[in-house]
């Protein structure tokens, strides 16, 4: 009688299955288990931080423009897809505003630059003059007329946007020179009076364009300074030698008042 078959065939009889049959088998268990079983080694947090460590640019040293813009038309052009439809068509027609001249102006002279985002980050450098007067006054900005006839309301110290590569020094002389008409040895900076600060807001020039304003305050002494309570000064020719500046809102008057000093600018 023949000894009884097996009912299975021995284990060495099969063929085993390839490595990558079963490494794909293990990655199907893997990501099929129920969701009761949890696999430690693969966990993350359910609300995984995503950006880390990003570099900060320095405030002193703004982003160099992006784009060369030949004409105000092709950076007009490029602001538009950019910028809310309602604000950029009241460049230049809200009184008060300035329009796309005036900013491809700024931008030939490196007053200012634009990071390439939705809606573009204008940075400024900004020199503020706290000019000091007799019996513990003063100067203040209350409000300028623009070359359209229209008037804007300022409430501030004397300020200057900074050219490309200018110091804050160099920019106090000039702004005292092109808003005030006085000579730059006739202004002396106080010692220790610089700070600087970095403020973002809207710009009041070019609604809809968000801009961060890097300010570098001084105390200063101008000699030759009318001492009646209030004065008006004519702006000099800015942009002369540019056939924009034609096209471009320009301050043609400034309008002064010594206040007390305990006077703060909106």
């Amino acid at each position: 009688m023949s000894p009884p078959q097996p009912l299975h065939k021995p284990l060495s009889n099969f063929n085993s299955p390839p490595d990558f049959f079963l490494a794909a088998l293990s990655l199907l268990c893997l990501f099929t288990a129920p969701k009761p079983f949890k696999f430690p080694f693969l966990s993350f947090p359910k609300y995984p931080r995503r950006f880390l460590n990003l570099p900060i640019m320095s405030p002193s040293q703004p982003p160099s423009n992006l784009h060369s813009f030949t004409t105000p038309q092709s950076l007009s052009d490029w602001l538009k897809p950019r910028l809310p439809s309602d604000s950029f068509t009241s460049w230049g027609v809200k009184p008060g505003t300035k329009n796309i001249h005036n900013l491809w102006l700024e931008l030939s002279e490196g007053e200012t630059c634009l990071a390439d985002s939705i809606p573009p980050i204008r940075t400024v450098n900004v020199v503020t003059v706290r000019i000091l007067g007799k019996n513990n006054r003063i100067l203040v900005e209350s409000h300028q007329e623009l070359s359209d006839g229209s008037v804007r309301s300022r409430w501030r110290p004397l300020a200057e946007k900074m050219k490309a590569n200018e110091t804050y020094e160099e920019a106090v002389i000039r702004a005292v020179k092109e808003e005030l008409g006085i000579d730059g040895n006739n202004v002396r900076i106080v010692p220790g009076s610089y700070n600087k600060k970095v403020e973002e807001r809207s710009s009041n020039s070019y609604p809809g364009l968000p801009a961060l304003y890097v300010v570098h305050s001084v105390d200063a002494l101008v000699e030759g300074l009318p001492d009646n309570e209030e004065f008006c000064t004519e702006e000099a020719e800015e942009y002369a030698d540019s056939s924009a500046a034609a096209e471009a809102l320009c301050v043609k008057r400034h309008y002064w008042k010594w206040v007390s000093s305990d006077f703060i600018a909106s």
